[in-house]
């Protein structure tokens, strides 16, 4: 049984991500490489880990249209959580945060564009993917 507290007290930033999305694996790699601080800590959706702080914030977990961001107790999701990731990452993901130009509603309306078709755009895995011993300190679960 996962301590939910003690993760969320030991992990302040924690990604939550679809382990068998070939996008979203993608963009996990590239926050790796960009995170010169490392602030951030990954989790798939599917781990245990992952589905017990899904339970913990009453979000779905079953629904993996999402990228979830917890930071510091706080839940984002979709282009908020996005937005909330690139803005902590080295230069020049942070042009990104240009998107916080447009409302929040049409932002997630592209997210949403993505998420539902990213399997049949950018595949998907049979199983989650496995870090590198120098990357798997960064994950959890």
């Amino acid at each position: 049984m996962i301590e939910v507290t003690h993760v969320l007290s030991k992990y302040p930033r924690i990604i939550l991500f679809d382990g068998v999305c070939n996008f979203c694996d993608a963009s996990i790699q590239r926050v790796l490489l960009n995170d010169k601080k490392k602030l951030f800590v990954m989790a798939s959706l599917q781990s245990e880990v992952g589905q017990s702080l899904l339970h913990y914030f009453d979000l779905p977990s079953e629904d993996f249209n999402s990228f979830i961001l917890i930071d510091e107790g706080n839940v984002y999701s979709k282009s908020s959580a996005a937005l909330k990731v690139v803005g902590r990452l080295a230069w020049p993901w942070k042009l990104c945060l240009a998107a916080y130009l447009f409302p929040r509603f049409l932002r997630d309306m592209v997210y949403q564009l993505i998420a539902k078709n990213r399997y049949r755009w950018f595949g998907k895995k049979e199983s989650c993917m496995l870090p590198s011993p120098e990357q798997r300190a960064r994950f959890i679960g």
